[in-house]
């Protein structure tokens, strides 16, 4: 993805023909000095001699390379003739100064506590940095996020006047904005640290593997590895995207690089097209809850409770193996249903010459994962594996980056950044209104209260809230919200702290598959030419697991991996029963049974199948009110009521026709 159809990482398309080669250039030029800083940094280079980078320094220094690049990129209205007006560029010019000036001043805020006695000066500059931080986020974010934050970065002002449970101490509109942008608890608090410190590295890895060849080779790799299965070209699209966007973090630009290739191939095989555009926009979703590199949100979350990111990459992998095992289940019974085979063996690459042709990108995540897991190096590891990859791509004819591919990554790269900067400081703006107001904790107590001593109250309120949150935010966006407002209230209710806040992302995620916004599935209906309606209705049962594998590990932590090894491999086994019979109920498919009927004892059985695979997933525990044993005995009764209506009483018939492959 360098000079294609979308520009940026994130979750927003921006037409490639906005810059003109001089000002990709000097978008380029701006990321370049932006990754040079940070490696500086994390790396302890001291490039500047005799200058001591303090961390606000960094960060202020950041937003000045970063900032600009913003207003570069992204149009503030609709513009069909391509180049930067030069309002974008008087906007980049203030943003770099007034981030610069801060810079320079970096050593007096903290000396002199600027963030609550500022000068007249220094207040202006905040005031301004802060306006252009909203007018950043309207146009990397959206309009509905730049709403939300800017009317909630100035609730500090009529804080006092807010009714019942909304009233929180105050402050004038000075303090609000020298709170704001000079203190580390506000725009460049938890978010910005976060970026600054881990999220900027993995970026910059995804962008370098794709333009690299990345997205070629999962493609290959996926067509090799399940092609031929029952349904294959559906699993390649598993594989793939599962791949890609592991390593890219951006559900939309996952939809696109991958679906381009597999839902003409799905749909040729005989999948239908909401179908097909359905489990496309599925399996790149899951992408960003795939370690080893998940979304930017993974990150964040690992600044919020002060873990290592390995912890939670490691937490989160059985989740979300559920999750893509779910909908391969899916795929497998769809396929049977509907007669569908493989893929043409002439479009199968064998897995040797796969693996021979991209074993640089093996090489590369095994080095990221040696650094990430055992030496332990978050902030580092994407660097040296980001290394590992351009030396070793310059020894590859085929693929080696000349000057103008170079060109071309370290502008994809700027953009992508840019757009989290801009997103990222305007988040923290939430997070400073509800620091200086102390309304966060205020807010937890009262979610408490009115849950009662029910924590599966709260957990329905969180999800719906998340749900709500996540159609108007980008997934990191509604994620920092809910981590300062709901997720102390259920770690309050006796929930464990990491399954909270996994449960809170996944829930955040939840919008891009289901209608009204349902922001993946409609790119995917895009490109199969179909209903976006239809194909995100299709994708809500595709993704089924999305909705109900967070409650599972919030009531049981063994399934992240909090608990004996017996009890994490007793949830495991039962959550992979569970997810089989609930995959084959939603699509109408039992191996072993066959189709299910549309009569009494078809419709029946597979309602009671449905059950069963919810029942022998649930875990048991305290919060559940029932005992493993209890859990299982009471599945095990609906299996096999269910499978009596359907093998004995003719709720099934057998799907022995012959299959199809797909063609070339």
């Amino acid at each position: 993805m360098s000079e294609v159809a979308l520009e940026g990482q994130g979750d927003r398309a921006v037409p490639a023909t906005r810059l003109r080669p001089a000002e990709r250039a000097v978008v380029g030029a701006l990321g370049a000095c932006g990754m040079a800083l940070a490696v500086n940094q994390l790396f302890n280079l001291q490039f500047f001699a005799g200058i001591v980078i303090l961390d606000n320094r960094y960060l202020f220094l950041l937003a000045a390379c970063f900032l600009p690049a913003a207003f570069l990129s992204f149009p503030g209205w609709r513009r069909t003739r391509p180049g930067v007006p030069l309002a974008d560029w008087g906007l980049a010019a203030l943003a770099a100064g007034a981030a610069g000036w801060l810079a320079w001043n970096s050593d007096r805020i903290v000396m002199e506590g600027w963030e609550y006695a500022a000068p007249s000066s220094a207040i202006a500059v905040a005031t301004l940095l802060w306006v252009l931080i909203l007018e950043a986020l309207r146009r990397g974010g959206g309009m509905a996020i730049f709403i939300i934050v800017s009317v909630l970065s100035l609730y500090p002002l009529v804080a006092e006047h807010m009714p019942g449970p909304l009233a929180a101490l105050g402050a004038p509109f000075e303090q609000a904005a020298a709170f704001h942008i000079l203190s580390l608890e506000s725009a460049f608090g938890i978010p910005m640290r976060a970026f600054g410190e881990l999220v900027v590295g993995f970026i910059v890895f995804g962008i370098a593997m794709i333009h690299t060849g990345a997205g070629n080779f999962f493609n290959n790799l996926a067509f090799a590895l399940v092609g031929r299965w029952r349904g294959g070209a559906a699993q390649v699209a598993v594989v793939s995207s599962g791949m890609q966007g592991s390593i890219t973090g951006s559900v939309i630009s996952n939809v696109v690089t991958s679906g381009v290739v597999t839902i003409p191939l799905m749909k040729r095989t005989g999948f239908a097209p909401p179908t097909a555009s359905g489990i496309e926009s599925v399996a790149s979703t899951g992408g960003v809850l795939m370690p080893p590199v998940m979304g930017s949100t993974a990150f964040v979350m690992a600044s919020f409770l002060g873990i290592p990111y390995a912890q939670i990459a490691v937490a989160a992998a059985i989740p979300a193996l559920l999750f893509y095992f779910c909908l391969v289940v899916q795929i497998d019974g769809y396929a049977a249903r509907r007669r569908i085979g493989t893929v043409d063996p002439a479009q199968i690459p064998p897995v040797r010459e796969t693996l021979r042709e991209g074993w640089p990108f093996i090489l590369v995540f095994a080095v990221l994962i040696f650094f990430l897991l055992s030496q332990q190096q978050e902030p580092l590891a994407p660097w040296y594996a980001t290394a590992t990859l351009l030396v070793i791509n310059q020894f590859m004819p085929s693929r080696r980056l000349g000057l103008r591919a170079l060109g071309a990554f370290l502008a994809d790269a700027a953009r992508g950044l840019a757009e989290l900067v801009s997103i990222l400081l305007g988040v923290g703006l939430i997070v400073g209104a509800f620091a200086m107001t102390g309304l966060a904790g205020t807010l937890a107590n009262d979610l408490v209260f009115m849950a009662g001593d029910r924590p599966l109250v709260l957990l329905v309120m969180g999800a719906i809230t998340s749900f709500i949150f996540g159609m108007g935010m980008t997934v990191t966006a509604c994620y920092i919200f809910l981590a300062i407002t709901l997720a102390p209230a259920l770690v309050n209710a006796g929930l464990d702290p990491l399954a909270v806040h996994l449960f809170i992302m996944y829930w955040g995620m939840v919008s891009f598959i289901t209608p009204p916004v349902a922001l993946a599935a409609f790119t995917a209906a895009s490109i199969g030419k179909t209903s976006p309606m239809r194909t995100g209705l299709e994708a809500s049962r595709l993704g089924m697991a999305i909705y109900i594998v967070p409650f599972f590990f919030v009531l049981n932590p063994a399934l992240i991996l909090h608990g004996t090894w017996g009890e994490v491999a007793l949830v495991v086994v039962t959550a992979l029963v569970g997810i089989v019979l609930i995959g084959s109920a939603l699509q109408g498919y039992l191996v072993g049974v066959g189709a299910m009927r549309g009569n009494l004892q078809g419709v029946l059985g597979r309602a009671l199948l449905g059950l069963a695979g919810l029942t022998f997933a649930l875990p048991g525990g305290e919060l559940t009110g029932f005992t493993h044993a209890e859990l299982l005995a009471a599945a095990a009764i609906l299996a096999l009521a269910s499978l009596l209506l359907l093998r004995l009483l003719g709720g099934a018939v057998a799907a022995d026709a012959p299959l199809r492959q797909a063609s070339p």
